[in-house]
């Protein structure tokens, strides 16, 4: 019988592999409230649901599998789920006020900045916006910005093509 040599894994050797929450969190801070501000369009909400975001990654992070996909992509879903579930519960909100409110007007500040872009990301869809917060505010590949959406690349691909044509057709008749 030949000799074999087993190669075993050992825990540091995984745990090399996989990074700590804390390392996630500092790196992935900034691109997940970026993310929200973009779906969202407000800064105190996207704030709050950041804050939400993390705690359930935070409570989740023993079945984060870094073989699955990157802690960015993970983060994303959470938030996109978070921000959904705000979402609906808003709505919810809403129609519950309607039904008492007196009818004052509420004043935001704008969440996207001054000029043609920030008069232009909030006249596209809420899909359109997500796409192009994936895509190009975080930098996700197509296919994992497909996933993160539910939706076939080609159908993603397509949505970004679509809400980049807008965007650059309503910056140009601004600027005229």
């Amino acid at each position: 019988m030949k000799n074999v040599n087993a190669v075993t894994t050992t825990l540091p050797a995984l745990a090399a592999v996989r990074p700590t929450f804390a390392s996630v969190a500092e790196s992935e801070l900034d691109a997940v409230h970026r993310y929200l501000l973009f779906l969202t369009g407000n800064r105190a909400v996207a704030e709050d649901l950041t804050g939400e975001t993390f705690e359930k990654a935070f409570r989740s992070w023993r079945r984060f599998d870094p073989r699955r996909g990157t802690p960015r992509a993970w983060l994303c879903r959470i938030a996109r789920h978070v921000a959904l579930d705000h979402f609906r519960s808003e709505e919810r909100r809403q129609r519950r006020e309607e039904r008492y409110a007196v009818g004052v007007a509420e004043v935001e500040e704008p969440a996207w900045g001054e000029g043609a872009l920030g008069l232009g990301l909030p006249e596209l869809s809420p899909a359109e916006r997500e796409v192009v917060a994936l895509r190009v505010l975080l930098d996700l590949d197509g296919p994992t910005a497909a996933r993160l959406l539910g939706i076939s690349q080609t159908a993603c691909s397509t949505r970004l093509s679509r809400a980049l044509k807008r965007l650059e057709e309503m910056m140009s008749n601004a600027r005229v």
